[in-house]
């Protein structure tokens, strides 16, 4: 499923719980002979591998690491009781950028240290937009790394046959989805239930495209701009006269484009394992699929950034997550485990679910593609994609663009994603009770609420 989306802290439980604690103890030794780490892999097959890697840095440094699995949704919540508590841990992985902006909203964060750690692995070997996105005002908030990408999928035979040019603009997505409405066939799969986080990041997806921003540079919803009516109407029309009927979700829009039912569809890149038919609980079920289980991955094309006719450069919704240190942690204890994690541990981090850890580092890029990926069957993605797509898909994270982060609103992202304005304003698009610019200025109000709400 794509991921991942979490939920804003609990921020007037978190100030009284940092109030009780006395705002986070006394200074702390920069070393220790022993760190407790947070990860949000927490997964059983994910958790054996970081064991591994762990077992391998303690052999290494002598330092001990108690590794903790943490829910995504149970992170705020046990966040919260840890700063309570005054235990919170040394280092966090798999963060979000959300979260990242949350613990720095609350002071929680250990901002000297993360900067440090790049340029001694060289700064230059990082993507310098995941650098940026983890960055506020210059600082960088935690080490990015790896991420996932949102992406326009698209069936090329269909294209082919009809002539049709790759969908990586609004013009030749719209185009694309008309013509090949026909025959049973729709042009185009896309979410539009109103309580479906996936809606959220696949209109966000659009709407960044077209230069549409959630803030402006002054700090106000800017929802009601001329780029997000636009793109409010835009991603209506499709999913009205083009997608099928519906409040299309997460799952629906897989099992329809995994059905040959769809010539696109937008969806994460959690979907290449199971498009090349390596999950057994998520097949595609195509009439050609039957005989060869890759057929659908042989046969489709990825979009990674998307342009719109008033966005100034092509943009994409991505997550970057990081590995954040904490304020009181063992400083140098901990630099040396996120070192270890970015280093020596990382072709085996990033191969635990290559399909959705795609490398910000730069140097082991190379070896992304060739790691195994899937779940009850193994296989490298350069043995089933064509190396176009893995080359476009490998430098997706310099296009990541994301909606209130580089402004310092992590904590409104969060807010936002927990109650979903947007998706609610678009689904009543869709059904011909708002007008576009209706639902702009629905989903404008609503965030305004949410962002008043929000303890400053």
């Amino acid at each position: 499923m794509p991921k991942k989306v979490t939920a804003a802290l609990s921020v007037p439980l978190l100030a009284a719980a940092l109030a009780a604690c006395g705002g986070g103890g006394g200074e702390q030794s920069s070393t220790s002979n022993e760190i407790t780490v947070w990860t949000e892999e927490n997964l059983e097959d994910r958790m054996a591998v970081q064991n591994t890697i762990v077992a391998e840095f303690t052999r290494k440094t002598g330092i001990k690491v108690k590794l903790v699995g943490v829910a995504e949704d149970q992170f705020s919540q046990t966040l919260t009781a840890a700063a309570a508590a005054d235990d919170l841990p040394d280092v966090i992985g798999a963060l979000p950028l959300a979260s990242v902006r949350e613990m720095e909203a609350n002071e929680l964060l250990d901002t000297e240290t993360p900067g440090r750690i790049v340029d001694q692995l060289g700064r230059d070997t990082f993507s310098a937009r995941a650098l940026e996105l983890t960055s506020s005002g210059g600082t960088l908030l935690a080490v990015p790394s790896d991420g996932w990408a949102q992406l326009i999928l698209y069936r090329k035979d269909l294209f082919d046959k009809a002539g049709l040019r790759p969908p990586d603009t609004y013009e030749a997505l719209e185009t694309a989805a008309a013509k090949l409405n026909t025959g049973g066939v729709a042009g185009i799969t896309l979410a539009i239930a109103p309580k479906d986080s996936f809606t959220a990041q696949s209109f966000e997806h659009v709407a960044q495209a077209n230069g549409c921003q959630l803030i402006d540079g002054s700090g106000n919803v800017a929802l009601d701009s001329p780029q997000c009516t636009r793109a409010f109407e835009f991603y209506a029309k499709l999913a009205k006269n083009y997608s099928v009927k519906g409040k299309q979700d997460v799952d629906s829009t897989r099992a329809t484009y995994f059905s040959g039912s769809a010539a696109m569809m937008i969806w994460s890149s959690f979907i290449l394992d199971e498009m090349a038919g390596l999950r057994k609980d998520a097949l595609p079920s195509c009439q050609q699929c039957r005989e060869n289980p890759e057929w659908l991955a042989e046969n489709t094309g990825v979009v990674t950034a998307l342009k719109g006719p008033d966005g100034s450069a092509p943009a994409q919704y991505g997550e970057i997550v990081s590995w954040a240190i904490t304020r009181d942690a063992a400083k140098d204890s901990a630099a040396k485990f996120v070192s270890h994690m970015m280093n020596e541990g990382y072709e085996r981090w990033i191969g635990m679910a290559p399909e959705g850890k795609f490398p910000t580092r730069k140097g082991f890029d190379d070896k992304w593609d060739k790691l195994p990926a899937g779940v009850d069957t193994k296989k490298p993605l350069s043995d089933v994609y064509p190396a176009d797509v893995l080359d476009a898909l490998r430098k997706s994270p310099d296009t990541f663009a994301r909606w209130g982060i580089p402004q310092g609103q992590g904590k409104l992202v969060g807010a936002t994603m927990g109650e979903l304005p947007v998706p609610k304003a678009l689904s009543a698009v869709v059904d011909g009770s708002l007008t576009p610019q209706a639902a702009a200025a629905q989903a404008k109000a609503d965030v305004e609420s949410i962002k008043r709400g929000i303890r400053q």
